[in-house]
């Protein structure tokens, strides 16, 4: 029988199945990082007082690429190359979602449209992520080797998405709450085909790395199609919604180290 824990136990077990999804998820945390890092040096003015919360994101983002890394390492393995139809991230930015790295390599200042276009983004891939981290601390938050890389990443994920309805709030308060809407929206929507197209690469790669049956493969997919339905009907709303998060200012302090994984 399938389930998810069978299906990433067996990923898990076999050495470049495991260099494969450390290395994509190592590669997609990076990104992150250095993304933010770029956002929070361009700042408009009017929303200076934001920048450390962006530098925060930013270094969590770095600690998760650094924690992949070195789950690679304990198994004796190098990171591997990042297939082009694997790269959630930059997938993202081809499809016109958040903002664009010319924009972020240049030097003019961001301005508050901008800093809504950067929210509403991580409004909507921090929903995947923190889902995703859940299902992985379900079933393996007892793992002598993922259990606290897990846990640590799963509860930053949490946070980054708390931040990114309070401060979407702030601003929709602030009279941006029609573009809002209308950017989430659009983001959602392009987020829901980016993660089935990755779903479907990623399993495909998987699959032929340690051989699934033809059956398998096709039930995988079947599986992967099924939800991006369910999402294109309506799960995507889930993805827009916002909510005054019960802890308030998630990411107001300094980033967490994690010694032991660096």
């Amino acid at each position: 029988m399938l389930s998810a824990r069978s299906l990433f136990q067996e990923i898990l077990d076999n050495d470049q199945s495991f260099r494969l999804f450390c290395s994509i998820a190592a590669s997609g945390e990076a990104q992150g990082g250095w993304e933010n890092a770029r956002i929070a040096a361009l700042v408009p003015a009017s929303e200076r007082a934001l920048a450390p919360k962006i530098t925060r994101h930013g270094a969590d983002e770095d600690k998760h690429g650094r924690i992949f890394n070195a789950l690679l390492k304990k198994r004796g393995l190098e990171p591997v190359e990042v297939p082009p139809e694997t790269d959630y991230t930059m997938l993202l930015e081809k499809r016109g979602i958040g903002l664009a790295h010319e924009k972020l390599k240049a030097d003019q200042p961001l301005t508050v449209r901008d800093i809504i276009t950067y929210l509403a983004h991580s409004r909507v891939t921090e929903q995947r992520a923190a889902e995703q981290m859940m299902m992985l601390t379900k079933h393996f938050t007892d793992h002598p080797v993922l259990g606290r890389a897990v846990r640590m990443i799963s509860a930053d994920e949490d946070d980054h998405l708390a931040y990114t309805h309070e401060e979407l709030l702030r601003l929709a308060a602030a009279g941006h709450g029609r573009d809002i809407r209308r950017t989430l929206r659009e983001c959602a929507l392009a987020e829901i085909r980016v993660h089935r197209d990755v779903s479907l690469a990623v399993m495909a790669r998987m699959g032929r790395i340690l051989g699934w049956s033809r059956r398998k493969a096709a039930v995988l997919a079947f599986g992967i199609h099924a939800v991006y339905g369910y999402e294109r009907l309506g799960g995507w709303r889930r993805m827009v919604s916002l909510k005054m998060p019960e802890r308030r200012d998630a990411l107001g302090g300094p980033a967490g180290t994690a010694p032991e994984f660096a």
